[in-house]
């Protein structure tokens, strides 16, 4: 399969081209998209990056600081979540990338992964602890002491991290964590993951002593639309089949499955996937259950963009499904869940039975669905420019209640909420184990990617050597150039992308065979343009 540029994708279907043919796309009054890259750009690297690392790094244990008061001061205990510490990893890989002659990233990231590598994974059993204080050992904390969806960023990490660097311990480690997830969490009869897990992988079941109000046992859209996005990123670095398999199955599970017809998505089910419904229960009854059945606008809009990122890396041509899905999504979001006087996501409604409409039942603004906001409604402006929800318009209006209630400008970082909706978290912290760098980087990464694309591809991989026999062979070329970075290289055998790597130098994992075909070589940028192929001549 050939490299995915997320931001050209056409859409046949719609008769649109994505990214790039923006000319169309609404604006405000006084707003422009190169405005809001340069805002967006600065704001990245001096409110978010900066304060962030590497004052998070921790130097005496290994992995990152994760509690941090609202000036930037650690503070607690420090305990460690797999979440935090793989989300950390992932920034830092993904900083490294962007600005390869920042020391202190390549850093963060080699640390933090291997912080994750001989702390965090169980050497026993398999898999990521989900809970440790500072030092690494395992505490018994609110948490099962594994759980996929921990294990599922962990993934994530780690091949973001084998992207960055070229460490192949790290692939190799993604892939036994895969096989790990294969042979305990996912259910083969019912298809999707089991979320909780007994530390040797057995799934916890659901029992009539379990709290009424309690997530254990339960499998969720929350573990499932991460698992997407983590199976995503390592299928850009391992584009195994049995992977390919897991990366659709849960693709069209949560677009056919946990998305409703109404276009949200269920939040709980039985591992059947009955889902978990208190909508015939009393209003008190379902207040007090909200955690397990609500509408939830932040997750709708993220996961409209990630469906339409597998599916694209899926290579599935003329997905009008799964748009049609997306687009669903997304508007029944707008129409639902967005504040018009000032702009902005609210976090939590439900469809009583006994009211018309929809109620809103949290009118709070919590920073993470706002950055997946401005990601997802600049996606749909260059999707649908002319569209009567106005995307465009609405992405504006999102990055001006960002910038006046969001973002910290004296000391950095976003609050926990829009201070329009709750002023006390102007002195709440800024870290904590939920909360890290992980959804406002990806956020500034696709929208500055989208409001000044990099259309042109770098330079071909030059010189191509294959020296050695049998399985010791290996491939090496002279470094490819490119007007902004190199991301790496894609392999190909018969059309066919069969691995990636960042470095001038190749040969198959362990277990591999050498390709008894000619390979190809292609160099690739941060933005995924693709090179002319480069033929290794035998």
């Amino acid at each position: 399969m050939a490299s995915v540029n997320f931001k050209k994708i056409a859409c046949a279907t719609l008769g649109l081209m994505l990214i790039g043919k923006v000319a169309n796309a609404q604006t405000t009054a006084g707003t422009s998209r190169p405005q809001v890259y340069r805002e967006m750009k600065k704001s990245m690297v001096n409110e978010l990056l900066k304060p962030w690392y590497p004052a998070a790094i921790d130097t005496l244990y290994g992995g990152f600081l994760s509690s941090f008061t609202y000036d930037f001061k650690p503070t607690g205990n420090q305990d460690k979540m797999i979440v935090t510490q793989a989300r950390h990893v992932w920034s830092n890989a993904r900083a490294a990338e962007l600005y390869p002659s920042v020391k202190y990233y390549h850093e963060g990231a080699a640390q933090g992964y291997k912080f994750l590598r001989d702390v965090l994974w169980d050497k026993q059993y398999g898999g990521f602890y989900t809970y440790t204080d500072r030092q690494g050992k395992p505490k018994p904390g609110s948490f099962a002491p594994k759980e996929a969806y921990g294990n599922s960023f962990a993934l994530y990490a780690i091949a973001a991290y084998y992207r960055q660097s070229g460490d192949t311990s790290a692939l190799n480690l993604a892939i036994k964590q895969f096989h790990w997830l294969e042979q305990h969490s996912h259910d083969p009869i019912y298809k999707g993951y089991y979320q909780h897990m007994e530390r040797d992988g057995t799934p916890i079941v659901r029992t009539a002593a379990t709290p009424s109000r309690a997530e254990t046992g339960y499998k969720d859209q929350n573990t499932s639309i991460h698992l997407l996005e983590s199976f995503s990123e390592l299928y850009r670095v391992w584009p195994d089949r049995l992977l390919r398999v897991r990366l659709q199955e849960m693709l069209l599970l949560i677009r056919d499955k946990i998305v409703t017809p109404k276009g949200n998505l269920t939040l709980f089910f039985l591992p059947d996937w009955t889902p978990v419904n208190n909508r015939d229960s009393s209003e008190a009854y379902i207040l007090s259950h909200r955690g397990l059945d609500h509408v939830s606008f932040g997750h709708d809009v993220e996961t409209a963009y990630l469906m339409l990122e597998a599916s694209h890396l899926l290579g599935l041509k003329n997905d009008q499904t799964t748009m049609a899905v997306a687009k669903r999504m997304v508007d029944h979001a707008l129409k639902n869940g967005w504040d018009d006087s000032v702009g902005g996501f609210y976090d939590e409604s439900y469809n009583f039975k006994d009211k018309p409409g929809i109620t809103i039942i949290a009118d709070t603004k919590n920073w993470w669905a706002q950055a997946e906001g401005l990601n997802t409604l600049l996606m749909f402006d260059d999707l649908y420019p002319k569209d009567s929800l106005q995307y465009g318009q609405k992405f504006y209006k999102l990055w001006t209640y960002t910038q006046t209630y969001l973002i910290d400008h004296e000391h950095g970082d976003w609050y926990q909420g829009g201070l329009d909706k709750q002023p006390e978290y102007k002195l709440a912290l800024k870290g904590q184990i939920w909360k890290g760098t992980y959804h406002v980087l990806r956020a500034f990464i696709n929208c500055t990617n989208r409001l000044n694309p990099d259309k042109q591809p770098p330079t071909g991989p030059k010189s191509l050597k294959l020296t050695g026999s049998g399985n010791k062979k290996h491939l090496s070329w002279i470094a490819a150039h490119d007007n902004k970075n190199i991301l790496g290289y894609d392999i190909y055998c018969k059309g066919q992308r069969i691995a990636f790597t960042p470095l001038t130098t190749w040969q198959p994992i362990e277990g591999q065979a050498w390709p008894k075909v000619r390979l190809t070589v292609r160099a690739v940028d941060l933005e995924e343009n693709e090179s002319t192929a480069a033929i290794v001549k035998r």
